[in-house]
């Protein structure tokens, strides 16, 4: 079973008076918005990952920075656990909380600060939604290119502090390479700056660790992103397959043939025949799988690509290639990729959503495997993903109501996670660790690597503050969860085994 939550987590943590905690709060920050009543809390129990939940002690609902950093000193001289939160739209349990911890939501901090387009950047505060920037820069001709399908909805706070990706990622990268500056906070209340104005800057690339680091460094106060020319043009191929071996094959034969696609998406059966139920993208709902390539550039280069791929998908074994004929039959085509989780939404009371990534020649292996494991354990796996770039999406369906379903599909995503990871894989692409895959962190990393993380973390938060017993697995953990041995009978950092 992939053990999502460890009990001895909050029974480690130190006691705190929530009644002296509140007290002290609104006594040193005038004005802050503060949740305590049992009702007010529920709202903030989990993430997108919303079968695992935990009510914290206290919401916390900043509307200044002021506020924010005297918060984290107060926390801090007091040992109380922070965890930050933006939209809550993570699907790992990254802004999972704490019983005896405060969350800090984010979310008031949704101010586009400043538009250059001369540099082509944008300053935002973490809590302004992924879209939004897009949508504020359409005037000057730019666009910010990682596009998460709940891009409508999350902000780039979280985006950073997982590292999202998108469908447009292939091409032009998760958020780490779309990033030039953060502002940050310590759990003391420190502000520091990582990166720069300039496309680089001396010393370690702080910013990088920080990407990805899912709140356990400190807290993000705002961000600068690059900022790219909208393609002159771009078109989109459907093509469909008779199985899904034939799909996963075609996609490692187009980035053979040189062609780097904007996107390049798969879907299964049950993916499509519930996206088309849902959005009437015009998908072939005979189809066992289909692959949606877009292309975008100027039009003489789209032009050529599109008769490349065309024949790359044809060679590879496609039944039908389609190309679509206008502007709204593109946007529909993405609209039934992009609202393909709420469609498997419609089909189950509950689905599990995992996030793993592979090498792309391993695709029509692992999706054998897939097959077969969920036979295995009885249940229905719908598989959409990134093709391009490896990153796997399979939904398991299940009932949380049917005794031992929620077991088996947890033990069926911890499976599919370590077979991400034999392959030469690993066991994220973009939802980051959270509390969902640390058991499977075992399975990736080593001791001396696990102690490695531990020693960055401790860096920046040495009594281990920030958004504990997420992300990085303690090695007594991992001796429990059978991946590992304790190096020489010594725990490192013995301060955080607590977490």
């Amino acid at each position: 079973m992939n053990i999502l939550y460890d009990e001895r987590i909050d029974g480690a943590l130190p006691d705190t008076d929530k009644d002296v905690l509140i007290k002290h709060l609104h006594q040193h920050i005038p004005g802050l918005d503060l949740l305590w009543r049992e009702e007010e809390l529920k709202a903030y129990e989990c993430d997108g990952l919303s079968a695992y939940r935990t009510t914290p002690m206290l919401v916390a609902l900043p509307r200044r920075l002021d506020q924010v950093q005297q918060l984290l000193q107060i926390c801090h001289a007091q040992q109380v656990p922070v965890v930050a939160r933006g939209a809550g739209t993570g699907l790992s349990g990254g802004a999972l909380p704490l019983e005896k911890g405060l969350l800090l939501v984010m979310a008031r901090f949704n101010n586009i600060l400043h538009i250059d387009p001369a540099a082509r950047t944008a300053r935002v505060q973490p809590g302004v939604r992924n879209l939004a920037i897009s949508q504020a820069a359409a005037p000057f001709g730019l666009y910010y290119a990682p596009d998460p399908s709940s891009q409508i909805a999350c902000s780039i706070g979280g985006n950073v502090a997982e590292n999202a990706g998108g469908v447009h990622c292939l091409k032009y990268g998760l958020t780490v390479h779309n990033l030039l500056k953060l502002e940050v906070l310590t759990i003391e209340g420190e502000h520091l700056t990582l990166g720069s104005d300039a496309l680089d800057s001396p010393g370690f690339d702080l910013l990088a660790l920080f990407t990805g680091s899912e709140g356990l460094l400190g807290i993000i106060t705002e961000v600068t992103v690059k900022l790219l020319p909208k393609p002159q043009v771009a078109k989109v191929l459907l093509a469909s397959f008779d199985s899904v071996e034939k799909a996963g094959r075609a996609v490692a034969d187009i980035i053979a043939v040189g062609v780097i696609p904007a996107g390049l998406e798969m879907m299964d059966n049950l993916a499509i025949c519930a996206a088309e139920d849902f959005i009437h993208a015009g998908y072939p709902m005979d189809a066992e799988a289909i692959l949606l390539c877009e292309l975008d550039g100027v039009e003489a280069d789209v032009h050529d690509d599109c008769q490349r791929v065309r024949e790359v998908m044809q060679q590879a074994g496609a039944s039908d290639v389609r190309l679509a004929r206008d502007e709204a039959e593109r946007v529909r085509f993405w609209a039934g990729r992009k609202n393909a989780f709420p469609a498997i939404g419609r089909l189950s009371p509950d689905y599990y959503c995992m996030d793993g990534t592979i090498p792309r020649r391993e695709l029509p292996g692992v999706l054998r495997d897939i097959t077969r494991l969920a036979a295995e354990h009885g249940l229905r796996v719908a598989n959409v993903f990134h093709a391009g770039d490896g990153n796997m999406h399979p939904l398991i369906l299940f009932d949380a109501n049917q005794p031992g379903e929620l077991q088996r599909a947890e033990s069926l995503g911890g499976q599919i996670l370590e077979l991400c990871v034999k392959v030469g894989g690993s066991i994220t692409g973009e939802h980051g660790v959270g509390r969902e895959k640390i058991n499977q962190m075992c399975a990736q990393f080593n001791s001396d690597e696990l102690t490695l993380f531990h020693s960055l973390k401790s860096a920046f938060d040495p009594q281990g503050l920030l958004n504990p017993g997420k992300n990085i697995p303690t090695l007594h953990r991992c001796a429990e969860f059978g991946a590992m041995h304790i190096h020489a009978g010594q725990l490192p950092f013995p301060e955080l085994e607590r977490f």
